[in-house]
């Protein structure tokens, strides 16, 4: 345990959080996302996990610690709903409550389609595969920057 840390970061989190550079994608995952096959082709190379966590805990959690990109549109991502794009499901709410809280100002997710999502994900710095059991629990953040103090 360490102070100031969320308990719910493990070491492993942790260091591939820290690894992340500006504009490194990051995915967050729910038990039906095909996590492990996915994350063998990403930077990091192998599945993180985070396996008794919501993904809304999960966001949490790892928004207490990585700043969100501010320079783009995209700097958080949900996997669309097959046939209703435009819907955003009770699980996917919940995250964009968290970026919210973590950011200090409403900043919406931007809807990806779930196979540009699956893309996305190949090419992204890491998986982190939650305990999420609710559909559509599939998030992207794109790490920002920690400005200097002045």
């Amino acid at each position: 345990m360490l102070k100031g840390i969320d308990p719910r970061l493990n070491a492993e989190v942790l260091h591939c959080l820290r690894a992340m550079g500006h504009g490194d994608v990051l995915i967050l995952a729910d038990t039906n996302f095909p996590s492990d096959s996915i994350a063998r082709h990403t930077v990091y190379g192998e599945l993180l996990r985070m396996d008794n966590l919501s993904v809304s805990e999960a966001a949490e959690a790892v928004l207490s610690v990585l700043p969100l990109d501010t320079f783009v549109d995209d700097f958080a991502g949900r996997m669309e709903v097959v046939d209703a794009p435009g819907d955003v499901p009770p699980v996917q709410a919940e995250v964009q409550a968290a970026i919210d809280a973590a950011e200090g100002t409403p900043r919406p997710m931007v809807g990806i389609e779930r196979f540009a999502f699956y893309d996305m994900a190949r090419a992204a710095y890491a998986v982190i595969q939650t305990g999420e059991r609710r559909f559509y629990g599939c998030i992207m953040f794109r790490k920002g920057v920690i400005p200097p103090e002045t």
